[in-house]
């Protein structure tokens, strides 16, 4: 038990010592046929990869990691002049097997544990709702998870996440290439301009990703970058 949580320790051997202060949180979805194949290669010493957690579909939390040790599941990102986001992060898998094999909305028993470990990390260190995000916000160029069918909103409606914005609307009217610019100031890395547009729109648009820009993202993202940004949660 940890303040409340039941876990079931299933250690890997795949961490080693962090550089940084935790300042984030990167969800991901484990994107594999099964939990145990998920397990499997979390815990395999060939993978090289790991998490700090892993939320099965029926609610079981598995502790992979410990969270002073850096655990290695965002790979390549970056996040807010942040690069490596392994160091400053604590990284949470939810079982789900992804846009390759079968991708389906997250159960209300796994949104049911997910959320107070969420909640009890980002109160223990004093993580920004900014700075709870998905493997596709640190790597738009590589990754889409959680993907468009995991319930940001429920972690909004809990100040766990930013919310969408639904209040006082504004479009800026900026160009594509001033989007583009406010789009890096938010967080996102904007080197593959189309794949940042893209994990934007999956993270605050997920009912429509084309990867255009057009006036709805403008209004969101300009919301976004306001101190409070105002939703319907």
């Amino acid at each position: 038990m940890h303040n409340g949580l039941a876990f079931l320790d299933a250690p890997s051997p795949n961490f080693d010592a962090r550089a940084l202060p935790v300042t984030m949180i990167v969800l991901h979805y484990t994107g594999m046929e099964s939990a145990a194949a998920a397990l499997d290669r979390l815990r395999d010493p060939a993978a090289k990869v790991s998490a700090h957690y892993l939320v099965d579909e029926d609610g079981t939390i598995h502790r992979l990691v410990r969270e002073d040790k850096r655990a290695w599941h965002a790979g390549r990102s970056h996040w807010r002049g942040i690069t490596d986001v392994n160091s400053a992060s604590v990284g949470i898998e939810i079982v789900n097997p992804g846009h390759e094999h079968g991708y389906r909305p997250f159960p209300a028993e796994q949104m049911g544990a997910l959320l107070p470990l969420v909640a009890e990390i980002k109160a223990r260190y004093g993580i920004t709702r900014g700075n709870v995000v998905g493997h596709s916000d640190v790597a738009p160029a590589r990754k889409q998870d959680p993907g468009e069918l995991f319930n940001w909103h429920a972690l909004a409606r809990l100040r766990l996440a930013l919310p969408r914005p639904t209040k006082n609307l504004m479009d800026p009217g900026w160009p594509d290439a001033g989007f583009i610019m406010a789009l890096e100031r938010f967080g996102y890395d904007v080197t593959d301009e189309q794949a940042a547009v893209i994990a934007f729109q999956r993270r605050f648009r997920p009912e429509m990703i084309d990867g255009e820009i057009d006036m709805e993202c403008r209004c969101l993202l300009l919301a976004l970058l306001l101190p409070k940004p105002q939703g319907d949660d």
